[in-house]
């Protein structure tokens, strides 16, 4: 028998989801940093490893904040699957771009590995992707913007 029901889990991971949103959508990380414990660990392959939730707090909002990353509007999630056994989560998440109303839409996806705590908080995330297909992605997208801004 698992530690938690699959629809606890289920509802942590929605407010996850809302949080990344909230925070990709108004610049303020604080809701998404409270989806963690206090010593959480955040594992981010290109930028390393955070401990605590007011650093992964700090982290996130000094690096989604800042040019081109603030440009990440949205995190759609492709798929998921949940272990109830372990309390992971692991899920595709699209990285994706303000549309710039040229018919693409551009994004990378990342693989999200969540570790949940009980009381609908997580206490381990790791975040795997290519960053060099990541920075085909975003110079993809500042060469289309520069474009159409010129036009």
């Amino acid at each position: 028998m698992s530690r938690w029901e699959r629809l606890e889990i289920e509802h942590a991971f929605d407010h996850y989801q809302a949080a990344a949103l909230k925070g990709a959508q108004t610049k303020d990380w604080t809701d998404w940093a409270a989806c963690f414990t206090e010593d959480a660990t955040y594992f981010e392959h290109h930028y390393g490893r955070f401990w605590g939730r007011d650093n992964i707090h700090s982290w996130i909002t000094a690096t989604m904040n800042k040019w081109p990353a603030s440009e990440m509007t949205a995190f759609p999630v492709t798929w998921y699957t949940i272990d109830e056994d372990k309390g992971w989560v692991i899920a595709e998440v699209m990285n994706r771009m303000t549309d710039l109303g040229d018919g693409y839409i551009y994004q990378e996806p990342n693989i999200t590995i969540l570790h949940y705590a009980g009381n609908g908080v997580f206490k381990y995330e790791e975040d795997a992707y290519n960053p060099h297909n990541m920075g085909v992605t975003i110079g993809a997208w500042i060469k289309a913007k520069k474009l159409l801004d010129a036009e």
